[in-house]
């Protein structure tokens, strides 16, 4: 038995679900989402939780899965999601263009616009070193952080580049021979 998949999800104060077919919809305070669960996991309502059911054993390498997205769609209508990115540097930043452009600076020749998708927002701190992107929906923020890392990713020499904030690095060392 999945021990994710057992687990209940708590279902908070003003947060809706609905199973249509195979989409269920999520509605909070903070938005709508809509997630596919695959045949054979039904959602089912016990006190005030939402636990995911399998018929059977056939669906056991889903079920935790299933569990998983529809506990990060919850969260995502209720708190949202969050992703830090710092950049690091000599010259390196990042500023809005507009509601939904983040420009890069990143050492290449030329300025780099990044178009937010909807649903994504970014916010910029004073020294222009950091970006938070935020969204309700986990998996497109996580891929929006991921494309703006892939920018210009860390060096390892240098550890320049664009990193998540809590992204621990190894700095390599340099040519041994040079003296």
């Amino acid at each position: 038995m999945s021990r994710i998949g057992k687990k209940p999800i708590p279902l908070p104060q003003g947060v809706k679900y609905s199973v249509q077919g195979n989409v269920v919809v999520v509605e909070g305070p903070k938005g709508r989402l809509e997630q596919r669960i695959p045949e054979g996991i039904k959602l089912l309502t016990k006190d005030g939780h939402i636990v995911a059911e399998r018929e059977s054993e056939a669906q056991a390498a889903i079920h935790g899965l299933t569990r998983a997205l529809v506990a990060n769609a919850v969260e995502g209508v209720t708190k949202g999601w969050s992703k830090d990115l710092d950049i690091v540097g000599i010259g390196y930043r990042v500023e809005m263009k507009g509601k939904d452009t983040v420009v890069f600076t990143l050492g290449y020749s030329h300025p780099i616009e990044f178009p937010l998708p909807s649903g994504i927002t970014a916010a910029i701190d004073p020294k222009q070193t950091r970006i938070t992107i935020s969204g309700i929906d986990r998996q497109k923020v996580g891929q929006v952080a991921a494309d703006m890392r892939a920018l210009r990713k860390p060096d390892p020499y240098k550890n320049k580049g664009v990193r998540y904030a809590d992204e621990k690095l190894k700095k390599k060392a340099g040519k041994a021979g040079a003296k």
